[in-house]
């Protein structure tokens, strides 16, 4: 492949740019125009690459970015992006001045972190603000009337700090049952109606709610996990009225081919014993590249054919039983299309017991992420992601 000699091992991860434009463009089409888009980029842009997913869901449409740390946010600028990014978790209030130098909003998430937020800010550095309701997720965000009003008149009264904008997480937007979204959603209005006067952002939809739920879009939602073309939850994904396109794949070519006899046996533990004569291949990925353990048994496809991890997987191989013999070489997928067979994301979720967000987030920064738009390679990224 084309890929070979960019880097020096025979596993990487393809991601396709213009799935992740496709997808939020087709996000978009189901918004009211007026319906800002916030790209959700955290965790490397959930193992996708931040910076290269930034600027394709930039192109797309989004008029923001949101991250987790500041570290994220600041990593984005260290790259060249210069959106506005919004830091959706804690940051330490004695960092708001390298907050203001960057460009970068931070959550206000507590009366205390403000008081002390304002008393470090220098002179005539300025910063905008969001604050985060807590209205029953249960993790980082004011929960009453009071402080609301406490918060909005703290950073009125200081002209170095804007209120730029207001939100809440829903815990259960991905479930068929609406109750507790509901509840959530009735006490975000409430609160919001305590406010002398409402900022420019509103937001409280993620993935879910903003392709689910019309009434709780406000003036912008924040979308991660559709962007990249999975779904929020296997339950809600035939209500979902676009539809989405993975945009990761995961690809290894065969190092090593050998025949077994019967009774031989495989890897560590000796687990595995061939019940009969086998041809074997060896793949250079193992659980540091966060293809763990508990993988051992799912199949992969080799010429369109899928073929089963067989013994333990090893922190840097693992052996598959192939369908007949092939040559070293031989293009592996894991992740993606080959043939007319296809691995999902959701299909190795399932094998770990745990939701799709999981899968490309584990797949460690030694597996080399490459770029593609219109088929061709746009950027290969060799470092540490």
């Amino acid at each position: 492949m084309e890929e070979q000699g960019f880097f020096y091992r025979d596993t990487w991860a393809e991601v396709d740019l213009d799935y992740i434009k496709e997808n939020v463009k087709a996000i978009k089409a189901n918004l009211p125009e007026e319906v800002d888009f916030i790209a959700v980029v955290k965790a490397n842009a959930y193992g996708h690459g931040d910076s290269q997913t930034a600027e394709a869901a930039l192109e797309a449409g989004a008029s923001m970015l949101a991250v987790a740390f500041m570290d994220e946010a600041l990593a984005l600028r260290k790259k060249g992006v210069t959106a506005p990014v919004l830091v959706l978790g804690a940051s330490r209030p004695e960092d708001v001045n390298i907050a203001a130098e960057e460009g970068v909003i931070l959550t206000v998430f507590q009366e205390e972190w403000l008081a002390k937020a304002r008393e470090v800010l220098k002179g005539d550095a300025s910063i905008s603000l969001h604050i985060k309701i807590d209205t029953g997720m249960g993790r980082i965000g004011i929960r009453s009337a009071e402080e609301l009003k406490s918060i909005e008149k703290s950073i009125r009264e200081d002209s170095r700090l804007e209120l730029h904008g207001v939100y809440t997480h829903f815990a259960t937007a991905d479930e068929l049952d609406e109750t507790y979204f509901k509840e959530q959603l009735s006490l975000f209005k409430e609160l919001l109606g305590t406010l002398d006067e409402l900022p420019p952002c509103v937001h409280s939809s993620n993935s879910a709610a903003a392709l689910m739920h019309t009434d709780a879009q406000f003036n912008a939602v924040r979308v991660g996990i559709a962007m990249y073309g999975l779904t929020p939850s296997l339950e809600i994904e035939p209500e979902l009225p676009v539809r989405l396109n993975e945009a990761f794949t995961l690809h290894s070519r065969l190092v090593h081919v050998k025949k077994l006899e019967k009774g031989q046996k495989v890897s560590y533990g000796a687990t595995y014993e061939a019940a009969e004569d086998i041809w074997v291949g060896t793949l250079p990925i193992g659980y540091a590249d966060g293809w763990i353990r508990r993988l051992q048994g799912q199949e992969v496809l080799i010429n369109g054919k899928r073929s089963p991890i067989i013994g333990r997987i090893c922190m840097d191989q693992c052996m598959v039983r192939l369908p007949e013999e092939v040559p070293v070489g031989t293009i592996a997928t894991l992740i993606g299309e080959q043939g007319e067979e296809m691995i999902s994301i959701n299909e190795i979720a399932k094998r770990l017991e745990t939701i799709n967000y999981e899968v490309p987030c584990i797949i460690s920064s030694r597996v080399p992420r490459i770029y593609k738009q219109q088929g061709k390679i746009v950027d290969l990224n060799n470092s540490l992601l």
